[in-house]
C-alpha cells in the first residue's frame, strides 16, 4: 500500500531567502511472496522459482528445501539443485587404458555450469575391498571440471579390477548435504607393455667397454621376456646399436676410448615393448701412452692372423655367392685351396652370449644381418613419427582414383592407379579417411599403415605409401583383384583342386611365420582378413588392431572387457586375453576349415556363448566335406587346448610343403561326398586330357611354381597325374 512516511514543514532560511515547501516521500512495502532487492527499485518482484518469503518488506527470497543459491548468483535467479547422475556410461578397455563415455544427466538442476568428476577405485577381486587409485593414473584431458562427456584413463595397472564413478556437478553441488549422484563402471584391464626402466647403474668401464645394470620396471605388467638396450655415441644418434638381453645387465663392447655414449633401455612382455627409459650417458676410459706402446706386439700378431682369416673369408664368400647358383668352378677352387675344410652353404653366426643378440642400425636401418623385430607404433609419443618412419609419403598427384570398391570404418575403399617417378603406372587399392575426422580417428587410421609398413613378405599385403600432407588422407596398398578370401571362396564353391587350396593355405602360413618371427601377433586371423589376387596368392591383411577388436561385426564382448572375434579365437585368449603366436595358430586352424569348406561360417548358427562353452568342453569343428585326412589332422593339432602343444608356423609351412611335394598323401579323405573328388582334376569342360604336359596343367590351375616338385616325385606325365586321381 501507499503511506505517508514523512512531512517536512516549511523552514525559512533568511540568509538564503529560500522557502522550502512540504515534500511527500512514498515507497512500496512488498507483501509475502514478493521482494525488493534494492530500496531504489520501483516495484516488488515475485520470488524466483524454488524460492519463497513469508515476511513483508523482504529484500530477498529463501530457497526451498534441497534447492540452493551460490553467493555469486543474483537474488533474481531461481534457486537450483545439484544435477542427477550421468546416464548410459560405457567403457572401452585397451590394455591398461580405459576410455569412458556417457550421456549428460536427465536433470541438470536448473543450471548451465554442469561439469564432471571422475573417481577411480582399485578393487581386490577376492576381498571385494576398494581403494583410491593413486597419483600414477593419468586422466585425459583431466579428472575434474570436465566439460565434455568422455575421458581416457592411462597408466593403469595390468590385470586389475577398477571401478570408475562418474559424477555430474554444478555450482551448488558443494552445498548439498545429501548423497552423491553418480554412475559407476566396473572394468578389468588387460595385459600391457611394461613401464619404462627408471634406474640404470654403471658397472665396470674400460677404454672399449661399458657394463650396465638396471632394475625391473616399476610396473612390469607381466613376465619380462627380454630387454632391448639401444646405445650410440653422443651426438651420433642416427647410427646406433641394439643389444637384446634376458638379464638385467649387459656389457657393451667395441666402443671408442675416451668417448661418451648414450644408453636407453626398454622391456618386453608378451604384450610388446614398453617405452624407452630416459637417456643415460656414460664415458669410456681414455687410452694412455704406455698402453699404446704395449699394444704394438698384439697388433703385429693381429695383422698376421688377419691375413690368414682374410683367405678363409674369401673362400667363405665364394661359397656364399655360389650356393644358390651351383658354381662348380668355385667348389673346385675351394677343394684345391682348402682341402682340410668342410664347406657348406649358409653363414656362420659369431659366437655370442646365449642371452644376448646384437643388431646394428644406421639411420634406422639394419647394417648387419640380424633378426628384424616388429615395433609397436603405439609406443611412440608422437604417432605421426611412427607413420613417417615406416611409411613412404606419396604425392596425391601420383594417384588416380577410379572407382569405389567398398566402405571401411574410416571412409571409402577405392581402386585406382599409382604412377611413381621412373616407374610404370600400376593398380593399387586406396583407403581414404572421411572428412570431419577427429584426431583420434586420423591416428587410428594411420596406425595400420605404421604397422603394415614394417612388413616385407610376398604373403603380407604390401604398403605402397600414405598421403598425409593433403586431403583426403590416404593409405595406398597393392591391389588384390579377387578381394577377401572368404567371399571369393563362396563365389567359387567347389571350383578348385585340393592342391590349389593347399597352395592358398601354404601362402597364409608363410605370411604368418614371417609375422611370428618378427614378434607380431595378429589377433584376428580369419579368411575375411586374407586378400587373394588373380594368381591365387593369399596375403595376410587387416592390421588395425583397435578396429579389429572393437568394431569387427564378428567380434563379441567378453566377460573380461573388450571385444574378441570369438569363433576364431583360442580359449586362453577369450578367457584371459592371452594373445600369442600360439593363439594365432589356433585361428589359422579355423582359417584352414574355412578354406576347405569354401567359406562356410565356423560353428554355423551357434551363438558366441555356445561356441565358448562347447570349445571349453572339448568340442571341435568336424571335418569339411572332401577334406584330406592329413589336413584335418593339422586343424586338430592347431586346436590343442594346451597352446604349447600346437605346431609352430614354421612347422605348418614344412608340413604343407611335404603334402604339396607328395600329392598322393592327400588322397585319403575324412568324409568323401558323392561328387567326383576334386583332388587333382581341374573343374573345367576340357578336363585334364586337354593339357599336353604337367607343367601346362599346373600353370592353368595357378600352381606353376610346383612343376619342378611334381617332376622330382615322378609325376612327369598327365597319365601319371590321372592315375593318382583315380586310385
Amino acid at each position: 500500500g501507499i503511506s505517508w512516511t514523512a512531512s517536512m514543514l516549511p523552514r525559512l532560511y533568511p540568509e538564503q531567502s529560500v522557502l522550502y515547501k512540504p515534500v511527500v516521500l512514498l515507497f512500496t512495502v512488498c507483501r509475502p511472496g514478493f521482494f525488493k532487492a534494492s530500496p531504489h527499485s520501483p516495484s516488488c518482484s515475485k520470488c524466483p522459482p524454488h524460492s519463497y518469503t513469508l515476511d513483508e518488506a523482504s529484500t530477498s527470497c529463501l530457497c526451498e528445501e534441497h534447492y540452493f543459491r551460490r553467493e555469486s548468483d543474483p537474488p533474481t535467479m531461481a534457486c537450483t539443485r545439484p544435477p542427477s547422475a550421468p546416464r548410459s556410461a560405457i567403457s572401452n578397455v585397451n590394455e591398461t587404458s580405459v576410455f569412458l563415455e556417457w550421456i549428460p544427466p536427465a536433470d541438470t538442476g536448473g543450471r548451465k555450469d554442469v561439469s564432471y568428476y571422475i573417481a577411480c577405485k582399485k578393487c581386490n577381486s577376492h576381498s571385494g575391498l576398494c581403494e583410491a587409485c593413486g597419483g600414477h593414473v593419468r586422466y585425459l584431458p583431466q579428472q575434474t571440471g570436465l566439460k565434455n562427456t568422455s575421458v581416457m584413463m592411462v597408466d593403469l595397472l595390468a590385470h586389475t579390477n577398477y571401478t570408475f564413478e562418474i559424477e555430474a556437478v554444478n555450482g551448488v553441488s558443494d552445498q548439498n548435504p545429501g548423497a552423491r549422484q553418480f554412475v559407476s563402471v566396473n572394468v578389468t584391464t588387460n595385459q600391457a607393455a611394461p613401464s619404462p626402466v627408471s634406474s640404470v647403474k654403471k658397472g665396470k668401464i674400460t677404454k672399449n667397454s661399458i657394463s650396465l645394470s638396471w632394475q625391473e620396471p616399476d610396473r612390469p605388467n607381466g613376465i619380462i621376456l627380454e630387454y632391448e638396450i639401444k646405445y650410440f655415441e653422443k651426438d651420433q644418434e642416427t647410427s646406433y646399436t641394439i643389444i637384446k638381453s634376458k638379464e638385467t645387465m649387459i656389457t657393451a663392447d667395441g666402443l671408442k676410448p675416451g668417448s661418451a655414449y648414450v644408453f636407453q633401455i626398454r622391456a618386453r612382455t608378451a604384450a610388446g615393448y614398453g617405452g624407452f627409459s630416459r637417456r643415460f650417458e656414460f664415458e669410456t676410459s681414455p687410452v694412455s701412452a704406455s698402453s699404446d706402446q704395449s699394444q704394438i706386439p698384439i697388433i703385429v700378431v693381429s695383422v698376421t692372423v688377419g691375413v690368414i682369416l682374410l683367405a678363409v673369408v674369401i673362400g667363405f664368400l665364394l661359397s656364399g655367392s655360389c650356393c644358390d647358383h651351383g658354381c662348380g668352378w668355385a667348389s673346385s677352387l675351394r677343394a684345391v685351396a682348402y682341402p682340410s675344410l668342410t664347406w657348406r652353404c649358409g653363414y656362420s653366426k659369431a659366437k655370442q652370449d646365449p642371452e644376448e643378440e646384437k643388431m646394428h642400425f644406421h639411420n634406422g636401418h639394419i647394417k648387419l644381418p640380424g633378426v628384424r623385430t616388429y615395433i609397436d607404433p603405439h609406443t611412440y609419443e608422437d604417432p605421426n613419427q611412427a607413420v613417417h618412419e615406416f611409411a613412404k609419403e606419396i604425392e596425391a598427384s601420383c594417384i588416380t582414383i577410379e572407382r569405389v570398391i567398398g566402405a571401411g570404418e574410416f571412409g571409402e575403399v577405392c581402386s585406382g592407379r599409382l604412377k611413381l617417378q621412373g616407374k610404370r603406372e600400376f593398380p593399387v587399392a586406396i583407403k581414404t579417411l572421411k572428412v570431419g575426422y577427429t584426431e583420434k580417428q586420423r591416428r587410428d587410421f594411420l596406425g595400420e599403415a605404421s604397422i603394415m609398413g614394417q612388413f616385407d613378405h610376398p604373403n603380407i599385403i604390401h604398403l605402397e605409401g600414405v598421403v598425409t600432407k593433403s586431403k583426403p588422407v590416404m593409405i595406398v596398398t597393392e591391389y588384390m583383384e579377387n578381394g577377401s578370401l572368404d567371399t571369393f571362396l563362396k563365389k567359387n564353391d567347389g571350383q578348385f583342386t585340393v592342391i590349389q587350396l593347399v597352395g592358398m593355405l601354404r601362402g597364409i602360413a608363410s605370411g604368418m611365420k614371417y609375422l611370428s618371427d618378427m614378434g607380431y601377433v595378429h589377433r584376428d586371423l580369419a579368411a575375411r582378413n586374407i586378400l587373394i589376387n588373380s594368381n591365387l596368392v593369399c596375403k595376410v591383411s587387416d592390421f588395425g588392431l583397435s578396429r579389429v577388436l572393437e568394431d569387427d561385426p564378428e567380434a563379441a564382448y567378453t566377460t573380461r572387457g573388450g571385444k574378441i572375434p570369438i569363433r576364431w579365437t583360442a580359449p586362453e585368449a577369450i578367457a584371459f586375453r592371452k594373445f600369442t603366436s600360439a593363439s594365432d595358430v589356433w585361428s589359422y586352424g579355423i582359417v584352414m576349415w574355412e578354406v576347405m569348406s569354401y567359406g562356410e561360417r565356423p560353428y554355423w548358427e551357434m551363438t558366441n556363448q555356445d561356441v565358448i562353452k562347447a570349445v571349453e568342453e572339448g568340442y571341435r569343428l568336424p571335418s569339411p566335406m572332401d577334406c584330406p585326412a592329413a589336413l584335418y589332422q593339422l586343424m586338430l593339432d592347431c586346436w590343442q587346448k594346451d597352446r604349447n602343444s600346437r605346431p609352430k608356423f614354421d612347422e605348418i609351412v614344412s608340413m604343407l610343403d611335404k603334402l604339396i611335394r607328395n600329392p598322393s598323401s592327400l588322397k585319403t579323405l575324412v568324409n568323401a561326398s558323392s561328387r567326383v573328388s576334386n583332388l587333382l582334376v581341374e573343374h573345367s569342360p576340357v578336363g585334364s586330357g586337354a593339357y599336353r604336359s604337367v607343367g601346362e596343367w599346373l600353370e592353368a590351375i595357378k600352381m606353376g611354381r610346383y612343376t619342378e616338385i611334381f617332376m622330382e616325385n615322378g609325376y612327369s606325365s598327365m597319365d601319371a597325374v590321372a592315375q593318382v586321381t583315380l586310385e
